[in-house]
Formats: structure tokens, C-alpha cells, sequence
């Protein structure tokens, strides 16, 4: 099973300023095709703004995403995960928060944004090696041995 930091390795962190307006943030958000952003301010994670904190405290409220800041709109002090975490003890700490997305911390610094649908792929391609192991086994012939 890969770790949180091999995950990370290579990954881009998205993030967004909390003065930046919604509809901005939204943008960004679409033209990278994530479902969510950390908000940083001068690099000190203050918060996450997902599309469902568009949808609930924008849309939802009849708020102009134009004018309203991702700071308004963010949920902030986001549980955090370290990095040196198993993909198991994240999944706990995205259901006991009622998250779909958790920033992974290697002590102050931000790693990135590992989302249910990322935990639940590598799950996935677990089993599925699993699985080929099985059938590998399961369909082996030994080879023959010599006749005397």
C-alpha cells in the first residue's frame, strides 16, 4: 500500500487566497477540475473551501460569488493529518469529521489535500493486486517432473 508522502511526491498543491473572491476561486478550482482548495495565507493553512461550502454559505444563501471572500465562504481550522499517517487512520478522521477532504501536515508545512476519492482509489488498486495474486495462484502449474 503506498504511503501519504509517496502519494504527495510529485502532486501540485492547489490553494487560494482567503481574499480572493469565490467566483476566483471557483475558477481556479474548475480549470484544474479539483472539488476543493486549501486556503492559505502567506503560507499557514487557515482553511478549506470545497463546493459544497460554495453551494451551502453562497449559492445556497443567495450570496453574490463576486463579492463574497473565500475567507466568508471557507471552512476554517480543517482537521489535519500527518503525513507519517496510514491511509486507514485518514479514512477514520474524514468520517469521525464528516470530510471529504483532509490536508496532510508534515509538522507546519502543508504536503497536500488527500480526498475520499483518492484513499478509496488506492484501497481499489490494492485489492485489485490482491486479486491478480489470487488468480495467479489459483491457476499456477507446477512444473512437471522428470520421468526415470
Amino acid at each position: 500500500m503506498r504511503n501519504l508522502r509517496e502519494m504527495f511526491k510529485d502532486r501540485e498543491l492547489y490553494h487560494v487566497s482567503p481574499a480572493h473572491s469565490v467566483a476566483d476561486a471557483a475558477c481556479y478550482m474548475s480549470e484544474r477540475n479539483v472539488g476543493a482548495v486549501c486556503v492559505l495565507d502567506k503560507d499557514r493553512l487557515v482553511g478549506i473551501l470545497s463546493e459544497r461550502d460554495m453551494m451551502k454559505r453562497v449559492i445556497a444563501a443567495n450570496r453574490d460569488p463576486r463579492a463574497t471572500l473565500v475567507s466568508e465562504a471557507m471552512t476554517p481550522k480543517p482537521v489535519v493529518i500527518d503525513v507519517t499517517e496510514s491511509l486507514e487512520r485518514c479514512l477514520k478522521a474524514m468520517t469521525q469529521a464528516g470530510v471529504r477532504h483532509l490536508p496532510v501536515v508534515e509538522g507546519d508545512k502543508l504536503l497536500g489535500l488527500l480526498s475520499l476519492r483518492d484513499v478509496l482509489q488506492v484501497d481499489l488498486d490494492d485489492k485489485v493486486d490482491q486479486l491478480k495474486l489470487m488468480e495467479d495462484y489459483i491457476h499456477y502449474v507446477p512444473p512437471s517432473k522428470p520421468q526415470l
